[in-house]
C-alpha cells in the first residue's frame, strides 16, 4: 500500500501536465478568434506567404521530372562499320549493354535505318534509285541515369569508342550541359525566393505575438504578481504561434493545390504540341503534411523569440 500512495501523485502529476497543455492548446485557439479580422489577415499572409514556397517545390519537382524524360530521351548513338557481320554486332550489343553505365542498348540494322529514313525525310522515290544502302548499322545507347550528366556522358561515349568495329559515336553534350545548367540555375534561385519568404513568415508571426503581448501586458504583470511561472505565462502565445504556423500551412496546402488544378489545363496542352503525355504532379500528402509540419516550427520558433524577447521586459509596477 505505501508503494501504490507514492506513485499516485507522481502519476496524476504526469498526467495533469499534459491536460493543462492540452487545455491551454485549446485556449489559446480560442484566442485567435476574439479578434477574427485581425486572425483571418494574419492567417492569409501567412497562408500566401507558405504557399509561394510550395509552389516553387511543385514547380521544380515537375522540372525535375521533364529533366528525367528528356535526359532518358537523350542516347549515345554509335555507327558501325557497314562491312561489320552480324555476330559480330549482336556480340558488341552484348558487351554493352554489360556494361554498368549503360541502362539500354537498341540495335536498328542498316535496312531499318534506310526505311526510317525514308518514312521521315520524304524523300523515297529519290531513294529507289541508289545502287546500294549508304547508312551503316547503329547501336542506340541510353546511359544510366547516374551517367546521364555531360560529364558521365563524356566518359561513356569515350569508352564506347574503344570497342572494336565502331566507326563514329555521337552525343550532344552541349544540349546536356545547357540542361543541367538551367536546372540548376531554377534550383539556387527557388532555394533564394523561399528562404526570403520562409524569414518573411518568422516575421509576420513574431511581430503578430509582439501585438499580442503588448495588448495583453496588464494581464501579465497580474500573473507575475500572483506568482505565475515563466513557462506558464509563456505557454499560451507559444501555442498561438504554433497555430499560425499549422493553419497557415493547411490554407497554403489548398492554395497550392488550387494553382496546381488552375495551371492543368494549359500544361497539358502545351505537353500535346510536343507529342508528350506529361501531366502535372501536386505536393501530394507526404509534401503537404511536410508543409503543415514546417508552418508549426516556423510558429514556434517566431513565439519562443518574440516572447522570451518582450515578456521578459514586462515586470509589475
Amino acid at each position: 500500500m505505501a508503494i501504490v500512495r507514492h506513485k499516485q501523485p507522481l502519476l496524476r502529476r504526469f498526467v495533469m501536465y499534459w491536460v493543462d497543455h492540452l487545455r491551454q492548446a485549446f485556449a489559446s485557439l480560442g484566442e485567435l478568434w476574439r479578434n477574427p479580422l485581425a486572425s483571418l489577415m494574419t492567417l492569409a499572409v501567412l497562408g500566401v506567404s507558405l504557399a509561394l514556397p510550395s509552389c516553387f517545390h511543385v514547380l521544380l519537382k515537375n522540372a525535375e521530372l521533364v529533366e528525367g524524360n528528356w535526359q532518358n530521351s537523350s542516347q549515345i548513338s554509335l555507327y558501325l562499320r557497314k562491312d561489320l557481320p552480324e555476330q559480330n554486332i549482336q556480340e558488341l550489343r552484348q558487351r554493352i549493354q554489360l556494361y554498368p553505365e549503360v541502362a539500354s542498348v537498341t540495335y536498328m540494322s542498316r535496312d531499318q535505318a534506310l526505311k526510317e529514313f525514308r518514312e521521315i525525310s520524304g524523300f523515297g522515290d529519290a531513294l529507289d534509285y541508289l545502287d546500294s544502302n549508304p547508312l551503316p548499322p547503329v547501336l542506340s545507347v541510353i546511359p544510366d541515369p547516374r551517367w546521364q550528366n555531360p560529364e558521365g556522358a563524356a566518359e561513356l561515349l569515350a569508352k564506347l569508342e574503344n570497342e572494336p568495329g565502331i566507326e563514329q559515336g555521337k552525343l550532344d553534350l552541349q544540349w546536356l550541359t545547357r540542361l543541367q545548367g538551367i536546372m540548376n540555375l531554377l534550383r539556387h534561385t527557388i532555394t533564394g525566393i523561399a528562404a526570403l519568404l520562409l524569414c518573411a513568415v518568422l516575421l509576420i508571426v513574431g511581430n503578430t505575438l509582439r501585438l499580442n503581448i503588448l495588448n495583453q501586458r496588464s494581464e501579465i504583470e497580474v500573473l507575475k504578481l500572483v506568482g505565475a511561472t515563466d513557462a506558464f505565462i509563456h505557454r499560451p502565445f507559444l501555442y498561438t504561434g504554433i497555430w499560425y504556423g499549422v493553419i497557415g500551412g493547411m490554407l497554403a496546402w489548398w492554395l497550392t493545390e488550387v494553382m496546381v488544378i488552375w495551371s492543368e489545363g494549359v500544361v497539358k496542352e502545351l505537353a500535346g504540341l510536343y507529342n508528350s503525355h506529361f501531366r502535372l504532379v501536386g505536393m501530394g500528402a507526404v509534401d503537404g503534411i511536410n508543409l503543415i509540419l514546417l508552418g508549426a516550427l516556423l510558429g514556434l520558433i517566431a513565439s519562443w523569440f518574440s516572447v522570451h524577447r518582450h515578456i521578459r521586459d514586462i515586470e509589475p509596477s
